[in-house]
């Protein structure tokens, strides 16, 4: 069964030990998924599977066989970036740009738990939906290093694009 890559589907790799972060930028070519520490810890690598954040040097591709993989080269619609893609530019939110793709993969898929009313450690009620305060984002993007620190303007971007939304 193929994987499906940015609503492409694609063969797994022949050696199922392959992580998903070797596939997509070794067999694949998607190069904008980056490695990082290789180890789960910085971020890096995070891709979006059905929607959800993954750290895909921890993952083996063959686990997501028949299942939707988005990687930052899939969040653009042909020339126009993803909202967040452009409120990162706006808001200064990179630097070296390192971190950058999976930093919005990460802020796409938190924005998918925080609709769903998952809380976190910091979130004041636990039987609704969390609030887009910068705490709540903070807390949620943890796992998501800069060691450039660029974080308030990660922030401002994912508030200017998620908390519009919500409230609209």
């Amino acid at each position: 069964m193929p994987l499906i890559v940015n609503r492409i589907p694609v063969d797994p790799p022949a050696d199922p030990r392959v992580s998903l972060l070797d596939h997509l930028r070794e067999n694949l070519h998607l190069t904008g998924t980056k490695k990082g520490c290789n180890q789960g810890a910085c971020g890096a690598c995070t891709v979006l599977v059905d929607g959800e954040r993954i750290l895909s040097c921890l993952a083996l591709a063959v686990q997501y066989e028949d299942r939707s993989i988005t990687t930052i080269e899939g969040l653009s619609d042909g020339d126009a970036l993803h909202p967040l893609q452009a409120a990162f530019v706006e808001h200064d939110g990179f630097q070296c740009g390192y971190c950058t793709p999976g930093q919005i993969c990460s802020a796409i898929g938190m924005a998918g738990e925080l609709e769903r009313g998952v809380p976190s450690h910091v979130s004041a009620d636990l039987s609704g939906p969390a609030s887009w305060t910068r705490e709540e984002i903070q807390e949620r993007m943890s796992g998501n290093l800069c060691r450039c620190g660029a974080h308030n303007g990660i922030v401002e971007a994912i508030q200017a694009t998620f908390a519009t939304e919500a409230s609209a």
